[in-house]
């Protein structure tokens, strides 16, 4: 069953010692022992953005029942019309304005950071440079303060990249405030200021948080409170149109983000979504093309340099198109050389993220002060790591093919060398991670970067990441992973150049998506997103190859980096595949916990009792005598629209002897319509006298009659794969045999849960599904029996 608090209550701020506890033993992934009699409570809290909140699953099956089926059998062709032509204006409009944000973003980070670096440039020439430390490190420190303190105090799951709980949430899984206005304007300031801060961090991943947020926002079906309603926009108030504008929303985020409007769509599909169709597909890639061609637009605009520092560069564009680029089988060698060792690394920075995350997740939980106090340590150590690391390297003169002024350009940063030279570390450093992936993509750049200054930018960026994320506040992981990527590509390229003629920069592309297929292990979506990053199409068998390469090595150590926050945040996440061992359990070997039933006409005192008794949102509903001459299952009846019902007191005085239609007359389809975020009702907003509780009600008219049911001899792994695909939130199980009562139990989200199904049954965990993944003993293993080999052959 589910938990009994709404997740849309308020979130734990101060968690209480029974909350550390449990946020323990998420973060710790420890196996939770249920007894068969007690109710299945695993993962009913979850980590959404850094506080711990309780969740739900959302309503994506079609209700039938006699009210909705008249209201749907009355409408007609024009109320068809408007529907259709709502979900294309929908997606339209969802085009523009994530585009626009997405562009403001952009506009706000390349100004706001320009500037930084302009006064730090001018402190420079001036010899003034322990002013210049303290100027850097004071913007670094208020930039990224205040984005953690509107994040913690305004809407702490604005935090992070927003990616997992997007992912979560087209899975089913409901949290509280994940896709508010609230946290919408956040997620878009922190976002700015963050990056603009210097941590390591990007801002592609939050865009995809920001277009499912916009996304959401239409799909609210308008809004009382602001007296935006029509009776149009009721169309869209449900789980199953709102999770369609949210996959469209989130594609459009990524679009935004890298101005790739195909590779949106495939990330959308390859990454996020647990449900699609053809449809949406669609639909998914006209909002998309409407990014592209708005960006284009905005981008014209500041052609002409009334944009103040963001340049003409465009939008996240890294032009490396070159018609000599040519490479030969020779050349094979190193790219896969590039995904084996992209491979490891990616599962190693993720294992690392993994183990950094834990001890940020001890330290947030503390409460706000110690929120804020982690967010400036990690601030000034960036701001000093990234000030007094780059005297290290040596200066170097300008290329020839600049004509020696390089520094007219925002390539390169003198920093402290004379005239004419300049500090290609700096020149990576002080720059926003845009530029400096810009500068590690050019082509014709083979001798501007010593090797010493790569191998440190590679060390440095590779800790930074891991460093960064966690911190209270909103940004995402693509960027630095990219930027980390590339600086790798380009080291391998300065050692192993001797053995290729590719480009260093090309090789800087290829070693960004072997990173990006090591940690995040896409190969679709990033293959499509990296060629429309560098507009050259050539590179296309070479990032297919690397991205084939890296990601097989790196499922050999660890998961991909989005699962593994999921899995650390508590998100009951159903994945696509089942555990070999849900073959040897039928779906009744799971089912824990009393089952609560109601009678086709039952009592409103025994209604309110077991809503306030109960946290369970589903219910069946059973007809006995007058209305069935043995017991028999009518239907399946929510919480929600008990509420509803009892709110509206559509009681009857006396028990009816056959059902009821006068009290349904009482009600509008448009009762029943979900809301989106806002406040719900619960039990305890409605008051019941005395009187009323000897009253009954005909739940008939409002009861699906057409629940997914599985006979109780279903294998679990069979029923979880029909529970996923259609997105349920209920499953009743019914007897084998006719002699028993109608119904055996219900299966809900958290009883597929590998932590409730080993707890039930710990005997097989032994028979749990493992991939081929090397342990330390393995490979220490074969570390020793190589050893022994070349002995022997010695």
């Amino acid at each position: 069953m589910e938990a009994s608090t709404s997740p849309h209550d308020d979130c734990v701020e101060e968690l209480l010692p029974q909350r550390s506890s449990l946020t323990d033993s998420l973060l710790q992934q420890r196996s939770i022992h249920l007894s068969r009699s007690s109710p299945n409570n695993t993962s009913q809290l979850a980590i959404i953005g850094s506080n711990l909140c309780p969740i739900e699953s959302l309503d994506y099956e079609l209700i039938e029942n006699d009210l909705l089926n008249q209201n749907w059998r009355s409408l007609g062709k024009a109320d068809r019309y408007r529907y259709i032509f709502l979900k294309w204006t929908f997606s339209l409009f969802i085009g523009i304005l994530v585009s626009a944000v997405g562009f403001f973003n952009n506009l706000a980070v390349e100004n706001i950071a320009g500037l930084k670096f302009l006064s730090l440039s001018k402190l420079m020439d001036a010899e003034r440079y322990w002013i210049a430390f303290g100027v850097f490190t004071g913007v670094n420190l208020l930039l990224l303060l205040f984005a953690s303190a509107i994040t913690t105090f305004i809407s702490p799951a604005a935090a992070g990249s927003g990616i997992p709980e997007v992912k979560a949430y087209l899975n089913g899984v409901d949290a509280p405030n994940i896709l508010t206005l609230k946290t919408l304007f956040v997620k878009i300031l922190g976002t700015i200021l963050s990056v603009s801060s210097s941590l390591h961090v990007g801002k592609a991943g939050p865009m995809v948080h920001i277009g499912a947020c916009i996304a959401s926002i239409f799909g609210q079906g308008g809004s009382q409170k602001y007296h935006l309603t029509c009776g149009w926009l009721r169309y869209f108030k449900n789980d199953r149109d709102r999770r369609d504008l949210v996959t469209i929303g989130a594609g459009a985020g990524i679009a935004a983000a890298f101005r790739a409007p195909v590779g949106g769509v495939l990330f959308a599909l390859e990454s996020l979504s647990s449900w699609w169709r053809s449809a949406l597909l669609w639909r998914s890639f006209f909002t998309t093309a409407v990014v592209a061609v708005v960006l284009r637009l905005l981008i014209d605009v500041c052609s002409s340099g009334r944009c103040g520092l963001f340049g003409k560069g465009g939008l996240i564009m890294y032009d490396v198109t070159n018609d000599t680029t040519t490479y030969h089988l020779a050349d094979l060698p190193i790219v896969i050389f590039l995904g084996i060792i992209g491979g490891v690394l990616g599962s190693l920075y993720n294992f690392l993220m993994l183990k950094v995350l834990r001890i940020y997740g001890y330290i947030n939980e503390k409460g706000r002060v110690h929120k804020l106090l982690l967010t400036s340590v990690v601030s000034i150590l960036m701001s000093c790591f990234l000030y007094w690391l780059p005297w290290i390297a040596s200066c170097r003169p300008c290329p020839s093919t600049l004509n020696g002024d390089c520094l007219s350009t925002n390539r390169f940063r003198r920093f402290q060398c004379p005239k004419n030279y300049y500090n290609d570390l700096a020149s990576l450093f002080f720059n926003t991670n845009d530029d400096a992936i810009r500068n590690l993509y050019a082509t014709g750049s083979n001798d501007f970067y010593h090797p010493v200054s790569m191998l440190l930018l590679f060390v440095s960026s590779y800790i930074l990441g891991i460093l960064s994320y966690g911190v209270v506040a909103p940004f995402g992981l693509f960027v630095p992973i990219i930027l980390t990527g590339a600086t790798y590509g380009r080291l391998v390229a300065i050692l192993f150049g001797s053995y290729t003629e590719l480009d260093h920069g090309l090789v800087a592309i290829l070693g960004s998506a072997s990173f990006l297929g090591g940690t995040m292990r896409m190969t679709v979506s990033v293959c499509v997103i990296i060629l429309e990053l560098t507009n050259n199409l050539l590179l296309l068998p070479l990032v297919m190859l690397v991205l084939l390469v890296s990601k097989s090595v790196a499922d050999s150590f660890t998961g991909n980096i989005y699962d593994m926050i999921l899995q650390l945040k508590g998100l009951p996440y159903l994945e696509g595949h089942a555990e070999p061992y849900m073959r040897q359990l039928t779906v009744s070997d799971v089912v824990s916990g009393p089952l609560h039933v109601f009678n086709g006409i039952e009592k409103v005192g025994n209604i309110v009792h077991t809503l306030r008794s109960t946290g369970h949102h589903g219910f069946p509903v059973i007809d006995e005598l007058p209305f069935s001459p043995s017991p028999v299952l009518y239907g399946l009846i929510l919480r929600a629209h008990l509420l509803v019902i009892l709110k509206k007191k559509a009681f009857l005085s006396t028990f009816p002897s056959s059902t009821n239609e006068s009290a349904s007359k009482r009600f509008v389809a448009g009762d029943f319509d979900k809301r989106g975020s806002g406040k719900h009702d619960t039990i305890d907003d409605i008051n019941i006298t005395p009187e009323e509780m000897e009253m009954f009600v005909d739940l008939h008219p409002f009861t699906n009659t057409s629940p997914y049911t599985v006979v109780e001899t279903m294998s679990l792994a069979k029923a979880l794969i029909l529970f996923r695909e259609v997105g349920l939130r209920h499953m009743l199980i019914v007897p084998k045999s006719s002699d028993r009562a109608p119904v055996v139990g219900i299966l809900t989200r958290h009883d597929f849960l590998p932590e409730h199904i080993l707890g039930l049954h710990p005997f097989l965990v032994s028979s749990r599904w493992k991939r081929l993944r090397w342990r330390r003993s393995t490979v220490s293993k074969y570390f020793r029996s190589f050893i022994m080999w070349l002995a022997h052959s010695s």
